[in-house]
């Protein structure tokens, strides 16, 4: 009989992907829908040998020692910024994440929140619910028409590079920034390549579409929000810190964009003071993987990542297969 690994999943993810780790490892799952606290990390992480984590879970040295004989932690996520990958390399730990199975479905979120903050959806809406609605009028709820427009996309990636190929059905003038120009991007959207000021000042709408590291945190500030048009909508679906939140608040206050569409947090889950408040902004709760597909193919991949190196094996989604080579 094969061996059975002992893993712990610290939150529930799809049935399929935790039926296909039943098959081969005695497993533990956080049974509550929510973040375990720190001290609950630490102590169900003991003695595993291997964990499949969340994004929401901060994978640090310190539970690294934790986990002190555990061969891999599988991320269920496409980012990895919550865990220290050099800590976990250095003390012979695999770590992998989920790449490429979300880029569509967060490609979609983003045109969800364009359309919902440019037509005032959400706004109507809760106006329709209140009994408000007393008949068509004129003036009623105008919004920024999408077709036509220039569409700017900060991070010319996969991610960004569907969505950007979806806006080809609206007639759209696209422009893209990033650290170099990305010829398949250019391929499959006929985008052109421009500095971030001149997106910022001539784009429409702004979807940001990059990485958090050190030279993305708070790349949209007070001075990039007062270059862009005052009929300007920003959408991000990447990764909150990549706003400074607090001058985001004061620019959608004080009218220096139109609008804004929001899926993640520079604080999550806690948002900026007064921006619940505001009308001119959708806010998401970080659902732009949500879909039971996508979800679903998340989970697996997670697992066969955490099979195959619970297996002695490279996973398809290493961050660190140097680790096997020592």
């Amino acid at each position: 009989m094969s061996k059975r690994w002992n893993v712990y999943v610290t939150r529930e993810i799809p049935k399929p992907a935790l039926d296909l780790l039943a098959q081969h490892c005695d497993m533990e799952v956080n049974p509550e829908d929510r973040v375990l606290t720190r001290e609950e990390l630490l102590e169900k992480v003991k003695g595993r040998d291997g964990v499949l984590c969340l994004l929401t879970d901060t994978i640090d040295a310190e539970v690294l020692d934790a986990a002190k004989g555990a061969v891999i932690f599988a991320n269920y996520a496409v980012g990895f910024n919550n865990i220290d990958v050099q800590a976990a390399t250095e003390r012979g730990i695999l770590i992998t994440n989920t790449p490429g199975v979300l880029t569509e479905t967060t490609a979609d979120m983003a045109w969800a929140l364009l359309f919902a903050v440019a037509r005032r959806v959400v706004e109507s809406d809760k106006y329709n619910r209140a009994g408000k609605f007393k008949g068509w009028g004129p003036l009623h709820f105008l919004g920024q028409e999408v077709t036509g427009k220039t569409l700017g996309v900060v991070g010319g990636g996969r991610i960004g590079t569907s969505f950007a190929r979806k806006a080809k059905g609206f007639d759209m003038t696209i422009l893209y920034t990033d650290v170099a120009p990305n010829p398949e991007f250019e391929a499959q959207t006929g985008g052109k390549f421009v500095d971030m000021e001149t997106l910022l000042k001539e784009a429409d709408f702004v979807s940001l579409h990059v990485p958090l590291m050190p030279e993305t945190k708070h790349l949209i500030g007070e001075k990039e929000l007062k270059m862009m048009k005052k009929s300007a909508i920003l959408i991000n679906t990447s990764r909150g810190p990549v706003v400074d939140e607090l001058a985001l608040v004061k620019a959608l206050k004080e009218g220096e964009i139109w609008g804004a569409g929001l899926d993640v947090y520079e604080w999550e889950p806690e948002m900026a003071p007064g921006l619940a408040e505001l009308d001119n902004v959708v806010v998401c709760p970080h659902i732009a993987s949500a879909t039971y597909e996508t979800r679903t193919k998340m989970g697996m991949m997670a697992v066969e990542n955490l099979l195959a190196g619970l297996r002695g094996e490279v996973p398809p989604n290493c961050l660190n297969p140097e680790v096997l080579k020592k």
